[in-house]
């Protein structure tokens, strides 16, 4: 069984994030960068079957030359090897550009399975998965939270509005991950020393046959503006806690227009 987990660089969550003077993008001075969380959960999934069934797993990003480092911590973490492609020609591609970058690595390695986190934390669009899987022409289940590989298919669940649904896909396939699907563990002192010996193969958009107008994003990012600040909080006052309950009613519904 052989599976390539598709990774993003993106900012730490912890990161306060500025605004650049364009208006159109963020300010990347001093951000730690790590790897997407959602992704997280595809690389540990990876990692639990290829120790129940053996084969190998892959890792593969598309970003800047800084992405080796989050490369690095899913082979730290297990992963076999590695892909990156990074080409200033592919800067600012779009999901689409992104997921047709990703179709021509996965046509190189011939997977029999593909993760994806179901979403970035950066612009949080969630569609490269779906698009891919398109490009493939290969089955796509999103938002996974458990997954069995027997037989050549691959039985997954999925959360809906008050309940699951468990769907079952012939390999190869992709599939997009969320958050309930596993614990993801941490790369060891041992993994992170073999990570520096593990392949990790760069590649340009030329090396895959692509241009950079093939990538070229169709979306453009018109504004970017900060959420409204916070406004102060409200003390209710009261003698009693039966005068503060009648206070906080009046309040939600007199002030706030909630009840």
């Amino acid at each position: 069984m052989n599976i390539l987990v598709c990774l993003k660089q993106v900012p730490d969550t912890e990161t306060i994030i500025k605004i650049a003077g364009d208006g159109k993008s963020i300010v990347t001075d001093d951000i730690k960068w790590v790897m997407n969380p959602y992704d997280e959960f595809g690389v540990e999934e990876a990692l639990k079957i290829k120790e129940k069934a053996g084969g190998e797993v892959t890792v593969a990003s598309v970003g800047p030359a800084r992405s080796t480092e989050t490369l690095r911590t899913a082979l730290a973490m297990g992963a076999d090897k590695a892909v990156q492609v990074t080409d200033d020609a592919a800067e600012g591609a779009d999901a689409l550009g992104v997921a047709k970058i990703l179709a021509k690595v996965i046509e190189e390695v011939g997977p029999d399975l593909v993760f994806c986190g179901q979403r970035g934390v950066d612009y949080d669009i969630g569609a490269t998965g779906t698009i891919l899987a398109e490009l493939l022409g290969w089955p796509h289940v999103a938002i996974v939270t458990k997954v069995e590989v027997e037989d050549g298919q691959v039985t997954s669940s999925r959360p809906i509005e008050g309940g699951t649904v468990v769907l079952e896909a012939k390999l190869p396939a992709v599939l997009t991950t969320q958050k309930g699907l596993n614990e993801p563990r941490y790369a060891s002192l041992p993994g992170i020393m073999k990570a520096k010996k593990k392949p990790l193969d760069q590649k340009t958009l030329a090396d895959l046959g692509l241009t950079g107008d093939d990538v070229a994003a169709q979306i453009e990012v018109l504004a970017m503006t900060p959420p409204p600040a916070r406004g102060a909080g409200k003390l209710i006052e009261g003698d009693t806690a039966a005068d503060k309950a009648q206070n906080l009613a009046a309040a939600l519904s007199s002030e706030a227009k909630v009840i």
